[in-house]
Protein backbone atom coordinates (compact mmCIF):
# COMPACT_ATOMS: atom_id res chain seq x y z
CA UNK A 1 0.00 0.00 0.00
CA UNK A 2 1.27 3.53 -0.66
CA UNK A 3 2.67 5.93 2.37
CA UNK A 4 -0.95 7.85 3.18
CA UNK A 5 0.68 10.63 4.89
CA UNK A 6 0.70 12.64 2.29
CA UNK A 7 -2.94 12.46 1.66
CA UNK A 8 -3.58 12.79 5.26
CA UNK A 9 -1.99 15.77 5.72
CA UNK A 10 -3.75 16.93 2.83
CA UNK A 11 -6.81 15.80 4.10
CA UNK A 12 -6.27 17.42 7.56
CA UNK A 13 -5.16 20.87 6.23
CA UNK A 14 -8.27 21.41 4.22
CA UNK A 15 -10.53 20.34 6.71
CA UNK A 16 -10.46 22.86 8.36
CA UNK A 17 -11.90 24.78 5.72
CA UNK A 18 -15.51 23.16 5.67
CA UNK A 19 -18.44 24.83 5.68
CA UNK A 20 -20.12 22.71 8.61
CA UNK A 21 -22.37 25.49 10.86
CA UNK A 22 -25.15 23.07 11.75
CA UNK A 23 -23.82 19.97 12.27
CA UNK A 24 -19.78 21.27 12.86
CA UNK A 25 -18.51 18.11 11.95
CA UNK A 26 -15.66 19.03 9.62
CA UNK A 27 -14.51 16.38 7.11
CA UNK A 28 -11.84 16.58 4.92
CA UNK A 29 -10.62 13.90 1.70
CA UNK A 30 -7.85 13.80 -0.36
CA UNK A 31 -7.57 11.96 -3.61
CA UNK A 32 -4.02 10.71 -5.20
CA UNK A 33 -4.99 10.43 -8.43
CA UNK A 34 -3.61 8.31 -11.41
CA UNK A 35 -0.87 11.33 -12.40
CA UNK A 36 0.64 11.28 -8.82
CA UNK A 37 -1.48 14.80 -8.38
CA UNK A 38 -3.13 15.48 -4.87
CA UNK A 39 -7.29 16.63 -4.95
CA UNK A 40 -8.65 17.91 -1.91
CA UNK A 41 -12.08 18.35 -0.61
CA UNK A 42 -13.97 19.41 2.15
CA UNK A 43 -17.76 18.75 3.47
CA UNK A 44 -20.18 22.35 2.36
CA UNK A 45 -23.52 22.16 4.02
CA UNK A 46 -25.91 24.23 3.14
CA UNK A 47 -29.32 25.40 5.05
CA UNK A 48 -31.01 23.14 3.61
CA UNK A 49 -29.63 19.89 4.33
CA UNK A 50 -29.54 17.60 1.57
CA UNK A 51 -28.18 19.89 -0.68
CA UNK A 52 -24.65 19.74 0.86
CA UNK A 53 -21.66 18.38 -0.63
CA UNK A 54 -19.27 15.31 0.95
CA UNK A 55 -15.95 15.92 1.44
CA UNK A 56 -15.50 12.89 -0.44
CA UNK A 57 -17.38 14.58 -3.61
CA UNK A 58 -15.90 17.64 -3.37
CA UNK A 59 -12.10 16.02 -3.73
CA UNK A 60 -13.82 13.73 -6.54
CA UNK A 61 -14.93 16.89 -8.83
CA UNK A 62 -11.39 18.81 -7.73
CA UNK A 63 -9.64 15.41 -9.11
CA UNK A 64 -12.15 15.77 -12.28
CA UNK A 65 -11.35 19.13 -12.97
CA UNK A 66 -7.45 18.52 -12.62
CA UNK A 67 -7.82 16.40 -15.97
CA UNK A 68 -7.61 13.10 -13.44
CA UNK A 69 -10.46 10.51 -13.85
CA UNK A 70 -8.64 7.50 -11.77
CA UNK A 71 -7.83 7.48 -8.45
CA UNK A 72 -5.31 5.45 -6.89
CA UNK A 73 -5.77 6.43 -3.56
CA UNK A 74 -8.03 8.31 -1.13
CA UNK A 75 -8.03 9.49 2.67
CA UNK A 76 -10.85 11.04 4.90
CA UNK A 77 -10.19 12.63 8.16
CA UNK A 78 -13.01 13.89 10.94
CA UNK A 79 -12.65 14.75 14.29
CA UNK A 80 -15.01 11.77 15.53
CA UNK A 81 -14.75 8.77 18.19
CA UNK A 82 -13.21 6.49 15.76
CA UNK A 83 -12.58 7.01 11.99
CA UNK A 84 -15.20 8.72 9.60
CA UNK A 85 -16.38 5.90 6.92
CA UNK A 86 -17.78 7.64 3.83
CA UNK A 87 -21.87 7.83 3.37
CA UNK A 88 -23.20 5.15 1.03
CA UNK A 89 -23.72 7.94 -1.81
CA UNK A 90 -19.91 8.83 -1.57
CA UNK A 91 -18.92 5.09 -1.71
CA UNK A 92 -20.68 4.34 -4.76
CA UNK A 93 -19.25 7.84 -6.46
CA UNK A 94 -15.87 7.00 -5.32
CA UNK A 95 -16.72 3.60 -6.72
CA UNK A 96 -17.09 4.58 -10.33
CA UNK A 97 -13.65 6.18 -10.51
CA UNK A 98 -11.26 3.50 -8.59
CA UNK A 99 -10.88 -0.35 -8.94
CA UNK A 100 -11.52 -2.46 -5.37
CA UNK A 101 -8.10 -2.96 -4.30
CA UNK A 102 -7.46 1.22 -4.35
CA UNK A 103 -6.16 1.96 -0.78
CA UNK A 104 -8.98 3.95 1.50
CA UNK A 105 -7.43 5.52 4.66
CA UNK A 106 -9.80 6.41 6.94
CA UNK A 107 -8.43 8.83 10.05
CA UNK A 108 -9.39 10.93 13.39
CA UNK A 109 -7.71 14.22 14.24
CA UNK A 110 -6.69 12.47 17.36
CA UNK A 111 -4.45 9.98 15.34
CA UNK A 112 -6.58 6.56 14.97
CA UNK A 113 -6.23 5.19 11.04
CA UNK A 114 -8.17 2.18 9.58
CA UNK A 115 -6.55 0.97 6.35
CA UNK A 116 -9.39 -0.57 4.11
CA UNK A 117 -9.76 -0.63 0.14
CA UNK A 118 -13.02 0.51 -2.10
CA UNK A 119 -14.20 -2.98 -2.35
CA UNK A 120 -14.17 -3.77 1.40
CA UNK A 121 -16.28 -0.48 1.83
CA UNK A 122 -18.84 -1.46 -0.78
CA UNK A 123 -19.18 -4.80 -1.89
CA UNK A 124 -21.30 -5.81 -4.93
CA UNK A 125 -20.78 -1.56 -6.17
CA UNK A 126 -23.44 -1.12 -8.77
CA UNK A 127 -20.26 -0.79 -11.52
CA UNK A 128 -20.75 -0.80 -15.77
CA UNK A 129 -21.19 -4.20 -16.06
CA UNK A 130 -24.36 -4.43 -14.99
CA UNK A 131 -25.16 -1.99 -18.20
CA UNK A 132 -23.57 -4.08 -20.38
CA UNK A 133 -25.80 -6.47 -22.22
CA UNK A 134 -24.31 -9.56 -22.67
Amino acid sequence: MPDPDDLIAAATKVRLRAHAPYSQFQVGAAIRGESGALHIGCNVENVAYPEGTCAEAGAIAAMIAGGDTRISAIAVIADSPRPVSPCGGCRQKIAEFADGDTPVTLATTDGHVQHTTVAALLPGAFDQDYMTKG
